[in-house]
């Protein structure tokens, strides 16, 4: 039985604070390229094909880590991942070799977050709260993770300028493992996670699913939505460097979207729970295709970098709340990380191709510039497809009583 501590409330706070620390510490990692790839002798793409792979593992391991949370509860994967998150950092610290750095930044890490991001937390979320508050609750989860994204970047440039990178590293590393004791708050009681009343087999859901034409033009929405964030939040910094910025710069604009990203998180989210959710993701999917293009045909000032780092912040993760709970709406909440996890699969696989064409076509053409305008022609698609989308909830035929 869940014990009575343990409210819908507990459940939000916690779970946001792991968000805080797993997506916080993650998104710090573009600061180490500059510092890693000059001591190390690295190309800026031998450290981009790691983070690449971390986040194709993220999004591979996700559906399944999501499986194993609806099935044995978020807690024990939740053990599970934060061991192997801090022991790669600890590994990425040590790390000499590119090899070496994809197998612990790149594999370990990318198991580490599969265990500890949305997928895990959302589907606790989801799960205790009503409908009608659900989105809401996801994105006021949601933007815990913006705010490790703003509390971590200052925290990592810290280290990594009074301590060296490789203590900067081994300290988050210690600053993960935080997530274990809160992971006890989201014990849910075994009816509450298989579903009182749903009987449906997680084959047959996962068939449903993926015969659901709305369903797999969400998943390819989110594909666009990784290719565009890790592309900004891995080369940015190093993109500012270029353009004859401080690294202070670099480290203030990813903070900004981190700070922006709390409050844009929330609106979406909330945007998401009073209006029809399809056309909410279209919108913000354009919105960032817009201010992109400013983005790139303005100057390129400190003003200029940190408006536009406020106003894309603003739309960073806005998809994430209305993307689950359109999820919820259309399937249940039963199989929600499962079905979560899958459709970050497809975000994870467009973060592995924008981390790794960027660094491409960078080291190519020495120049983002190109990255830049693919990132803007995904955009107008991405909004365009959210369009067909059927939001009708499913209704299912009761089981037959016995």
């Amino acid at each position: 039985m869940q014990s009575n501590w343990r409210t819908p409330l507990v459940m939000l706070i916690c779970g946001g604070i792991i968000l805080t620390l797993s997506l916080g510490i993650r998104h710090s990692f573009g600061l180490y390229l500059q510092p890693m790839t000059v001591d190390l002798g690295w190309s800026r793409q031998t450290f981009s094909i790691a983070l690449a792979i971390q986040n194709l593992i993220y999004g591979l391991a996700t559906p399944f880590a999501g499986m194993i949370a609806d099935k044995y509860g978020a807690p024990r994967v939740l053990l599970a991942g934060t061991l192997l998150y801090a022991l790669g950092m600890v590994l990425m610290a040590f790390s000499t070799t590119g090899w070496a750095f994809s197998l612990s930044a790149g594999l370990l890490v990318g198991i580490g977050l599969s265990s500890s991001g949305f997928a895990t937390v959302f589907g606790v979320v989801g799960r205790a709260f009503p409908p009608e508050k659900r989105t809401l609750a996801l994105g006021i989860a949601g933007s815990a993770g913006s705010l490790g994204q703003f509390l971590m970047l200052p925290y990592g440039q810290t280290l990594i300028s009074r301590l060296g990178w490789q203590n900067a590293l081994l300290i988050s590393a210690v600053t993960i493992m935080l997530i274990l004791p809160l992971s006890t708050a989201l014990v849910e009681s075994r009816k509450t996670r298989t579903g009182e009343h749903q009987k449906q087999s997680i084959r047959e859901a996962l068939r449903e699913a993926f015969g659901h034409r709305g369903y797999m033009l969400l998943c390819s929405g989110y594909f666009v939505c990784g290719f565009q964030l890790l592309f900004i939040s891995v080369h940015f910094p190093a993109y500012l460097i270029d353009q004859r910025m401080t690294p202070e710069t670099g480290m203030m604009a990813l903070a900004l979207i981190g700070l922006f990203n709390i409050f844009g998180t929330y609106f979406w989210g909330w945007l998401g729970n009073h209006h029809t959710k399809k056309y909410v993701l279209s919108v913000l999917y354009f919105t960032r295709a817009v201010v992109i293009t400013i983005f790139i045909l303005l100057p390129i000032t400190p003003l200029t970098v940190y408006l536009f780092s406020a106003t894309i912040g603003f739309l960073w993760l806005g998809t994430v709340p209305v993307t689950s709970g359109l999820i919820a709406h259309i399937f249940g909440v039963k199989y929600l990380s499962t079905l979560t996890g899958i459709a970050f699969l497809f975000h994870q696989v467009g973060s592995f191709i924008g981390v790794w064409a960027a660094g491409y076509l960078f080291d190519s053409t020495g120049s983002y510039q190109l990255m830049w305008v693919l990132t803007i022609a995904m955009g107008v698609f991405a909004a365009l497809i959210n369009l067909p989308i059927e939001e009708r909830q499913i209704v299912r035929a009761a089981p037959k009583a016995v």
